[in-house]
């Protein structure tokens, strides 16, 4: 399948993007294009084939490792598969450890399951340390209440497909009928039947995308990229599957993004890093300083004499909250030295005189005094 356009904006995903925001990146932008939520839309169609493509190879560590050096050149001999003239349902079941149990339901054991749906929420980290709750909203398919979810109008039936014969798939034979490949039906989709009158509402897909909004509970000490499931409120088994939507609904995922606070520099899992300015005089005699916590409460943060640019000192349980406990981490906070670009008369008068203890060669300069009462020298 020739292909010109980088799977990475394909997926939109940066180039040092793991396997997991790989997958998830996958499945969000496949239910985006999807083309049951895009009725009549080829583009939808063809960008829905792009993002399978784009996962097959990026998903593939050793794939992946050639694209990244060679770019589509270095897929020549290990070529991916032709995405274009797939059935969309077929392209599911390819992938169906990232669309739900069985890509909804296909070839289970069991009742039928519908689509796992992704979103996301983005949080301040002081949020992520003592928990909060916030609203998500996201669209899904649903099944149309009119038509009850078979596609056709109210009052008509479908009929049994024509090229089937009702049995949702067709058999190919090919090189002198060596071999036979068994595919979904081009013309039903897999249902089994046609419609010859589609429902106004959902013009014959007998889905409909809705928005729905919920509540949820992000939990203290929660990370960037955590996801929280939220089961049941996917979508519901697709319309080959069930018609009705009976069975089990898929699951919701909430990425949750974790915002950067400017006062700390990074985090290790429940433990925190900030960067503290320091005198001269704090670094060589020692002092105790205030610094605001995560908490928003003044910690105090001794400073022993003697310490150096770029020294850790550690408060130890002034970090994050851990995730399902009730313990806290540690606040690790860098010293940086701090000396001033101005000095006062005195200020520098005791610094020359703090330089001869110590036989240091500097530069005493000439006080702001003399200067201002013989500007010209001499």
């Amino acid at each position: 399948m020739p292909q010109t356009r980088c799977y990475y904006e394909i997926l939109s995903v940066e180039k040092a993007a793991s396997q997991d925001d790989i997958k998830r990146a996958y499945r969000r932008q496949a239910m985006k294009w999807h083309p049951d939520r895009n009725p009549g839309n080829a583009d939808a169609e063809v960008e829905f084939k792009a993002c399978a493509e784009a996962y097959e190879v990026l998903s593939d560590p050793e794939r992946r490792q050639l694209y990244d050096r060679h770019g589509h050149a270095g897929l020549r001999q290990n070529p991916v598969h032709d995405f274009r003239s797939r059935d969309v349902s077929d392209i599911f079941s390819m992938f169906n450890d990232i669309f739900g149990q069985q890509a909804g339901g296909r070839g289970q054991r069991g009742p039928a399951r519908g689509y796992d749906l992704e979103t996301e929420v983005e949080i301040e980290l002081t949020d992520a340390f003592a928990g909060c709750e916030r609203e998500v909203e996201f669209k899904r398919l649903d099944v149309c209440e009119p038509c009850s979810g078979s596609g056709a109008k109210p009052g008509s039936k479908p009929s049994s497909c024509p090229v089937c014969g009702g049995h949702g798939q067709v058999a190919q034979t090919g090189f002198g009928g060596m071999f036979r490949m068994v595919t979904t039906c081009p013309e039903c989709r897999g249902r089994k039947q046609v419609i010859t009158e589609k429902c106004e509402k959902c013009r014959g897909q007998g889905r409909v995308a809705t928005k729905r909004k919920l509540g949820i509970r992000i939990p203290q000490g929660i990370s960037d990229g955590q996801v929280i499931r939220l089961s049941g409120e996917g979508e519901p088994p697709p319309p080959e599957v069930s018609a009705e939507g009976k069975g089990q609904r898929g699951d919701l995922h909430v990425v949750v993004r974790v915002a950067d606070d400017e006062r700390f520099v990074e985090r290790r899992g429940a433990d925190l890093v900030m960067v503290q300015p320091m005198a001269f005089a704090q670094a060589a005699l020692g002092a105790t300083v205030k610094v605001q916590g995560i908490d928003g409460k003044d910690v105090d943060l001794v400073i022993p004499p003697g310490s150096q640019h770029g020294d850790a000192v550690v408060v130890e349980r002034a970090g994050m909250t851990e995730l399902q406990s009730k313990e806290r981490g540690d606040l690790h906070v860098v010293l940086q030295l701090v000396v001033p670009k101005k000095l006062t008369d005195d200020q520098r008068r005791l610094l020359a005189e703090y330089a001869q203890t110590e036989r240091l060669d500097v530069h005493a300069g000439e006080s702001s005094f003399w200067k201002k009462i013989n500007p010209f020298g001499g």
